[in-house]
Protein backbone atom coordinates (compact mmCIF):
# COMPACT_ATOMS: atom_id res chain seq x y z
CA UNK A 1 0.00 0.00 0.00
CA UNK A 2 1.24 3.17 -1.26
CA UNK A 3 0.25 6.94 -0.51
CA UNK A 4 -0.21 7.09 -4.28
CA UNK A 5 -3.31 4.58 -4.12
CA UNK A 6 -4.65 5.97 -1.15
CA UNK A 7 -4.37 8.86 -3.02
CA UNK A 8 -6.40 7.79 -6.32
CA UNK A 9 -8.81 5.90 -3.71
CA UNK A 10 -9.65 9.74 -1.86
CA UNK A 11 -9.99 11.03 -5.40
CA UNK A 12 -12.09 8.17 -6.95
CA UNK A 13 -14.50 8.13 -4.25
CA UNK A 14 -14.93 12.00 -4.58
CA UNK A 15 -15.59 12.04 -8.21
CA UNK A 16 -17.85 9.36 -8.39
CA UNK A 17 -16.43 7.58 -10.92
CA UNK A 18 -13.23 5.99 -12.88
CA UNK A 19 -13.78 8.73 -15.75
CA UNK A 20 -13.76 11.68 -14.07
CA UNK A 21 -10.72 10.60 -11.38
CA UNK A 22 -8.42 9.48 -14.34
CA UNK A 23 -8.81 13.42 -15.60
CA UNK A 24 -8.10 14.65 -11.80
CA UNK A 25 -5.04 12.36 -11.50
CA UNK A 26 -3.34 12.99 -15.55
CA UNK A 27 -4.22 8.26 -15.42
CA UNK A 28 -5.73 6.47 -17.80
CA UNK A 29 -8.07 4.76 -16.36
CA UNK A 30 -6.45 1.09 -16.72
CA UNK A 31 -3.70 2.29 -14.36
CA UNK A 32 -6.11 3.97 -11.85
CA UNK A 33 -8.36 0.28 -12.20
CA UNK A 34 -4.95 -1.17 -11.18
CA UNK A 35 -4.49 1.11 -8.65
CA UNK A 36 -7.22 0.59 -6.79
CA UNK A 37 -7.46 -3.08 -7.37
CA UNK A 38 -3.92 -3.79 -5.73
CA UNK A 39 -5.44 -1.54 -2.81
CA UNK A 40 -8.71 -3.82 -2.15
CA UNK A 41 -6.41 -7.13 -3.03
CA UNK A 42 -4.01 -5.58 0.15
CA UNK A 43 -7.22 -4.54 2.31
CA UNK A 44 -8.16 -7.36 1.92
CA UNK A 45 -11.90 -6.28 0.81
CA UNK A 46 -13.81 -4.78 -2.06
CA UNK A 47 -13.44 -0.89 -1.84
CA UNK A 48 -16.36 0.10 -4.03
CA UNK A 49 -19.36 -1.61 -5.91
CA UNK A 50 -19.06 -1.30 -9.65
CA UNK A 51 -22.57 -0.50 -10.78
CA UNK A 52 -22.28 -0.53 -14.60
CA UNK A 53 -20.31 3.18 -15.70
CA UNK A 54 -21.33 3.72 -11.71
CA UNK A 55 -19.82 3.35 -8.24
CA UNK A 56 -20.57 3.31 -4.66
CA UNK A 57 -18.07 2.86 -1.96
CA UNK A 58 -19.14 -0.42 0.13
CA UNK A 59 -19.44 -0.14 4.26
CA UNK A 60 -15.45 -1.28 4.11
CA UNK A 61 -14.49 1.69 1.65
CA UNK A 62 -16.57 4.08 3.64
CA UNK A 63 -14.52 2.87 6.55
CA UNK A 64 -11.43 3.09 5.02
CA UNK A 65 -11.94 6.20 3.09
CA UNK A 66 -12.08 8.51 6.84
CA UNK A 67 -8.44 6.75 7.36
CA UNK A 68 -7.03 7.13 3.85
CA UNK A 69 -7.94 11.05 3.55
CA UNK A 70 -6.19 11.37 6.92
CA UNK A 71 -3.17 9.65 5.90
CA UNK A 72 -2.88 12.08 2.51
CA UNK A 73 -3.84 14.90 4.65
CA UNK A 74 -1.37 14.62 7.11
CA UNK A 75 1.56 13.52 4.32
CA UNK A 76 0.59 16.62 2.47
CA UNK A 77 1.15 18.53 5.76
CA UNK A 78 4.38 16.62 5.88
CA UNK A 79 5.56 18.19 2.91
CA UNK A 80 4.59 21.77 3.28
CA UNK A 81 6.49 21.47 6.60
CA UNK A 82 9.32 20.74 4.28
CA UNK A 83 9.15 23.42 2.18
CA UNK A 84 9.16 25.45 4.84
CA UNK A 85 9.35 29.55 4.61
CA UNK A 86 10.26 31.17 0.95
CA UNK A 87 9.25 34.94 0.83
CA UNK A 88 6.34 34.67 2.99
CA UNK A 89 5.15 30.78 4.34
CA UNK A 90 4.01 28.81 1.15
CA UNK A 91 1.26 26.22 0.73
CA UNK A 92 -2.44 26.31 1.32
CA UNK A 93 -4.42 27.21 4.27
CA UNK A 94 -8.33 25.97 4.65
CA UNK A 95 -10.40 28.03 6.69
CA UNK A 96 -14.00 27.57 8.33
CA UNK A 97 -16.29 30.18 9.04
CA UNK A 98 -19.34 29.64 10.15
CA UNK A 99 -21.43 32.48 10.02
CA UNK A 100 -21.12 35.05 12.90
CA UNK A 101 -17.02 34.90 12.39
CA UNK A 102 -17.44 34.86 8.63
CA UNK A 103 -19.03 38.39 9.26
CA UNK A 104 -16.38 39.67 11.14
CA UNK A 105 -13.49 38.17 9.74
CA UNK A 106 -13.74 37.20 6.39
CA UNK A 107 -12.63 39.92 4.93
CA UNK A 108 -9.78 41.46 7.21
CA UNK A 109 -8.20 37.66 7.27
CA UNK A 110 -8.04 38.04 3.44
CA UNK A 111 -6.39 41.62 3.37
CA UNK A 112 -4.23 40.61 5.95
CA UNK A 113 -3.20 37.61 4.13
CA UNK A 114 -2.91 39.15 0.79
CA UNK A 115 -0.47 41.91 2.61
CA UNK A 116 1.86 39.84 4.39
CA UNK A 117 1.36 36.23 3.05
CA UNK A 118 1.36 36.55 -0.55
CA UNK A 119 2.29 33.11 -1.78
CA UNK A 120 0.15 31.41 1.21
CA UNK A 121 -3.19 29.86 -0.73
CA UNK A 122 -5.72 31.05 1.81
CA UNK A 123 -9.23 28.75 0.99
CA UNK A 124 -12.38 29.90 3.39
CA UNK A 125 -15.44 27.67 3.64
CA UNK A 126 -18.62 29.36 4.98
CA UNK A 127 -21.31 26.88 6.31
CA UNK A 128 -23.06 26.38 9.51
CA UNK A 129 -21.82 24.65 12.43
CA UNK A 130 -22.31 20.99 12.06
CA UNK A 131 -21.77 21.45 8.47
CA UNK A 132 -18.02 22.91 9.25
CA UNK A 133 -17.36 20.55 12.24
CA UNK A 134 -18.33 17.51 9.46
CA UNK A 135 -15.73 19.20 7.40
CA UNK A 136 -13.02 19.50 9.53
CA UNK A 137 -13.39 15.85 10.36
CA UNK A 138 -12.80 15.00 7.03
CA UNK A 139 -9.71 16.57 6.12
CA UNK A 140 -11.20 19.12 4.35
CA UNK A 141 -10.74 21.67 6.41
CA UNK A 142 -7.20 22.63 8.72
CA UNK A 143 -9.33 24.68 11.36
CA UNK A 144 -12.39 26.60 11.86
CA UNK A 145 -13.44 29.79 13.79
CA UNK A 146 -17.22 28.53 15.26
CA UNK A 147 -19.72 29.24 17.57
CA UNK A 148 -18.74 27.04 20.37
CA UNK A 149 -22.16 26.73 21.99
CA UNK A 150 -23.04 24.94 18.80
CA UNK A 151 -20.38 22.72 18.75
CA UNK A 152 -21.10 19.88 20.32
CA UNK A 153 -17.86 17.98 23.43
CA UNK A 154 -16.58 15.39 21.55
CA UNK A 155 -12.87 13.73 22.06
CA UNK A 156 -11.68 14.17 18.62
CA UNK A 157 -11.87 17.90 18.63
CA UNK A 158 -9.77 20.80 20.29
CA UNK A 159 -11.21 24.10 20.84
CA UNK A 160 -8.91 26.96 21.43
CA UNK A 161 -8.57 30.67 21.31
CA UNK A 162 -12.05 31.18 22.94
CA UNK A 163 -13.66 34.76 22.67
CA UNK A 164 -16.63 36.62 23.41
CA UNK A 165 -18.13 39.88 21.79
CA UNK A 166 -21.34 41.76 23.25
CA UNK A 167 -24.68 40.67 21.42
CA UNK A 168 -28.38 41.40 21.95
CA UNK A 169 -31.39 43.14 20.20
CA UNK A 170 -30.12 45.70 17.36
CA UNK A 171 -32.11 47.63 15.32
CA UNK A 172 -31.67 50.71 12.86
CA UNK A 173 -31.42 53.90 14.63
CA UNK A 174 -34.78 55.51 13.36
CA UNK A 175 -36.63 52.24 14.13
CA UNK A 176 -39.93 53.24 16.62
CA UNK A 177 -38.33 50.92 19.61
CA UNK A 178 -35.60 53.26 19.86
CA UNK A 179 -37.98 56.58 20.05
CA UNK A 180 -39.86 54.74 23.15
CA UNK A 181 -37.74 57.27 26.01
CA UNK A 182 -38.02 53.85 27.85
CA UNK A 183 -36.24 50.27 27.67
CA UNK A 184 -38.29 48.08 25.64
CA UNK A 185 -39.83 44.81 26.55
CA UNK A 186 -40.12 41.52 24.95
CA UNK A 187 -43.49 42.48 24.37
CA UNK A 188 -42.60 45.59 22.48
CA UNK A 189 -40.23 43.75 20.80
CA UNK A 190 -42.68 40.68 19.50
CA UNK A 191 -44.58 43.38 17.46
CA UNK A 192 -41.74 43.48 14.69
CA UNK A 193 -40.02 40.59 12.73
CA UNK A 194 -37.27 39.06 14.54
CA UNK A 195 -34.00 37.97 12.09
CA UNK A 196 -31.47 35.32 13.42
CA UNK A 197 -29.17 32.78 12.91
CA UNK A 198 -29.52 29.27 14.03
CA UNK A 199 -29.08 29.73 18.05
CA UNK A 200 -27.50 27.56 20.05
CA UNK A 201 -29.46 25.53 23.41
CA UNK A 202 -27.72 27.46 25.58
CA UNK A 203 -28.44 30.79 24.06
CA UNK A 204 -31.77 29.66 23.97
CA UNK A 205 -31.90 28.86 27.76
CA UNK A 206 -30.48 32.09 28.45
CA UNK A 207 -33.04 34.21 26.55
CA UNK A 208 -36.18 31.96 28.04
CA UNK A 209 -34.52 32.93 31.67
CA UNK A 210 -34.75 36.66 31.12
CA UNK A 211 -38.07 36.91 29.29
CA UNK A 212 -40.16 34.30 29.67
CA UNK A 213 -41.32 31.05 27.21
CA UNK A 214 -42.53 33.51 24.47
CA UNK A 215 -39.10 34.19 24.22
CA UNK A 216 -38.06 30.98 22.78
CA UNK A 217 -36.41 31.11 19.54
CA UNK A 218 -38.20 28.74 17.53
CA UNK A 219 -41.00 30.82 18.26
CA UNK A 220 -39.70 34.33 18.31
CA UNK A 221 -37.51 34.31 15.46
CA UNK A 222 -39.30 34.73 12.56
CA UNK A 223 -37.03 35.57 9.93
CA UNK A 224 -33.90 32.41 9.47
CA UNK A 225 -30.55 32.75 7.76
CA UNK A 226 -27.46 30.90 8.47
CA UNK A 227 -25.76 33.98 6.82
CA UNK A 228 -25.64 36.72 9.81
CA UNK A 229 -25.04 39.33 6.87
CA UNK A 230 -28.35 38.57 5.18
CA UNK A 231 -30.01 39.10 8.39
CA UNK A 232 -28.29 41.98 9.41
CA UNK A 233 -29.08 44.07 5.52
CA UNK A 234 -32.53 43.19 6.44
CA UNK A 235 -32.28 45.14 9.39
CA UNK A 236 -31.22 48.00 7.97
CA UNK A 237 -33.91 48.27 5.15
CA UNK A 238 -36.49 47.41 7.14
CA UNK A 239 -38.22 47.67 11.09
CA UNK A 240 -37.14 44.23 11.84
CA UNK A 241 -34.95 43.49 14.90
CA UNK A 242 -32.18 41.26 14.44
CA UNK A 243 -30.20 39.13 16.99
CA UNK A 244 -26.61 39.09 16.90
CA UNK A 245 -23.17 40.46 17.43
CA UNK A 246 -23.03 43.97 17.68
CA UNK A 247 -19.74 43.85 16.19
CA UNK A 248 -21.40 42.26 12.98
CA UNK A 249 -23.96 44.40 12.15
CA UNK A 250 -22.39 48.12 11.84
CA UNK A 251 -24.89 51.24 11.44
CA UNK A 252 -27.36 49.25 14.05
CA UNK A 253 -27.76 50.45 17.48
CA UNK A 254 -28.48 47.74 20.45
CA UNK A 255 -32.07 47.89 21.84
CA UNK A 256 -32.39 48.68 25.40
CA UNK A 257 -34.25 45.96 27.17
CA UNK A 258 -36.11 46.06 29.95
CA UNK A 259 -34.76 43.31 31.99
CA UNK A 260 -31.10 44.08 30.16
CA UNK A 261 -30.10 40.84 27.54
CA UNK A 262 -26.29 41.15 28.74
CA UNK A 263 -25.59 38.14 26.39
CA UNK A 264 -22.47 37.37 24.67
CA UNK A 265 -21.96 35.42 21.29
CA UNK A 266 -18.80 33.02 22.02
CA UNK A 267 -16.47 31.93 19.10
CA UNK A 268 -13.17 29.45 18.65
CA UNK A 269 -10.55 28.33 17.03
CA UNK A 270 -11.51 24.07 16.13
CA UNK A 271 -9.43 21.69 15.11
CA UNK A 272 -8.69 18.11 14.91
CA UNK A 273 -7.08 17.12 18.25
CA UNK A 274 -5.19 14.21 16.70
CA UNK A 275 -4.28 15.85 13.58
CA UNK A 276 -0.96 17.35 12.80
CA UNK A 277 -1.60 20.87 11.82
CA UNK A 278 -0.94 22.61 8.45
CA UNK A 279 2.18 24.78 9.20
CA UNK A 280 0.68 28.05 8.15
CA UNK A 281 -2.37 27.78 10.71
CA UNK A 282 0.03 29.18 13.33
CA UNK A 283 0.25 32.04 11.35
CA UNK A 284 -3.95 32.44 11.80
CA UNK A 285 -3.46 31.50 15.32
CA UNK A 286 -1.26 34.59 15.74
CA UNK A 287 -3.50 37.27 13.65
CA UNK A 288 -6.86 36.31 15.33
CA UNK A 289 -5.34 36.76 18.64
CA UNK A 290 -4.28 39.95 17.59
CA UNK A 291 -7.97 41.00 16.14
CA UNK A 292 -9.69 39.75 19.55
CA UNK A 293 -7.26 42.38 21.24
CA UNK A 294 -7.61 45.45 18.61
CA UNK A 295 -11.63 44.70 18.72
CA UNK A 296 -12.00 45.05 22.45
CA UNK A 297 -13.42 40.81 22.19
CA UNK A 298 -12.85 39.42 25.87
Amino acid sequence: MTLVQLKHFVVLAEAGSFVQASKVLYLTQPALTRSIQGLEDELGGRLFDRLGRRIALTPFGQEALQRARRLVADAEALKQTGKGLHAGLIGTLRIGLSSGPGALLSVPLMLHMGEHHPRLQLQISRGNTSVLVDALREQQLDAAVLDVRSVRPAADLAIAQVFELAAGFLVRPDHPLVQLGRPATIRDVLAYPIASTPLSDEVARILIGRYGPQANPDDMVTLRSDETLTIVEVARQSQAIVLTAHAAAPGLVPLRMAPALDATARFGLVTLSQRQEAPALRILREWLGRWVVQNGAA
